[in-house]
């Protein structure tokens, strides 16, 4: 899949998103971090409609929250998002900070012995906290993982996008033929690749999500299957200094269908969310099915 918007409006917002983010790189990290979390909670999400959104996906969701903790995640949730945009693009002081992170969970014996192995595994996260500091830490412990992501809709944003994110370590695969053709042969030679579940799918089943008919690929389950690979969940859990990660591994999910092992994940990453809500990306359009699905 080819990023698809060109011309003079694409290229005007890719050059006022690059100022941005070089001005906040002159910083040092424990300076830029804060200060875009706020620049992205204070200036960029009202603008943007987030925190409407923010409070229109907890309402559905978590009608009984206090309005004192439903605006505090309007501020909070686009501050992580922020966070999350300047790490990733701090290249070597991002991978350096997450490369210090406790790595625990029932699910990191299952990682080293696939490692010993050569036996592919499927690593599955959602947008929460900073997934990139997941990929980061458990790469400095030897791990290869590949990743697969969706182009950006603005082109001249999704070359440095991807810069950014190959810089961080690991092959990355484009969503399209020729991504898919090197991440099966990425898994194929047993390798691990990371994927993120947690967006609308429109070709996705029905699963339900905090309870509610939300449509999930099941294609992290297809894979398990067809590689005979752990499929796991793992999630990089922001510290209260902001700045620093936990990564927690979760046993992998039992073999079953596509869709019970899909349900599983999300089960699971619903489970981290509730831990900690201002964590998750609530900006997104994640329930867009209707309830009676």
């Amino acid at each position: 899949m080819a990023s698809r918007r060109t011309g003079p409006a694409a290229w005007a917002q890719d050059r006022l998103l690059r100022a941005l983010i070089g001005a906040l790189l002159l910083l040092p990290y424990a300076w830029r971090v804060p200060l875009c979390g706020w620049v992205m909670s204070r200036l960029i999400a009202p603008f943007a409609g987030w925190d409407r959104r923010v409070r229109a996906n907890l309402a559905r969701v978590l009608p009984n929250l206090p309005e004192a903790e439903v605006r505090r995640l309007m501020r909070r949730v686009p501050d992580n998002v922020g966070r999350a945009v300047i790490e990733s693009y701090s290249g070597q002081a991002f991978v350096e900070r997450a490369a210090r992170a406790p790595v625990t969970g029932p699910g990191l014996a299952t990682l080293e012995a696939a490692h010993e192995a050569g036996r592919p595994v499927v690593i599955v996260t959602g947008h929460f906290g900073n997934y990139d500091a997941s990929r980061a830490a458990l790469r400095a412990r030897g791990f290869e993982i590949g990743g697969l992501y969706r182009p950006m809709n603005n082109r001249y944003f999704n070359e440095h996008y991807v810069r950014a994110m190959a810089a961080i370590g690991g092959p990355v695969f484009a969503r399209g033929k020729a991504g898919l053709a090197g991440m099966l042969r990425h898994l194929k030679g047993g390798g691990m690749l990371g994927l993120l579940i947690d967006v609308h799918m429109r070709d996705g089943a029905v699963l339900r999500f905090f309870g509610h008919p939300a449509k999930t690929a099941l294609s992290a389950a297809d894979l398990a299957l067809k590689y005979d690979a752990p499929l796991v969940p793992v999630y990089a859990i922001r510290a209260e200094n902001g700045l620093d990660f936990e990564i927690r591994v979760d046993a992998p999910i039992p073999r079953g269908t596509p869709a019970e092992m899909t349900q599983a994940l999300n089960d699971s990453l619903e489970a981290v969310v509730r831990e900690h809500l201002d964590q998750w990306f609530w900006i997104h359009r994640r329930w867009r099915v209707a309830p009676a699905a």
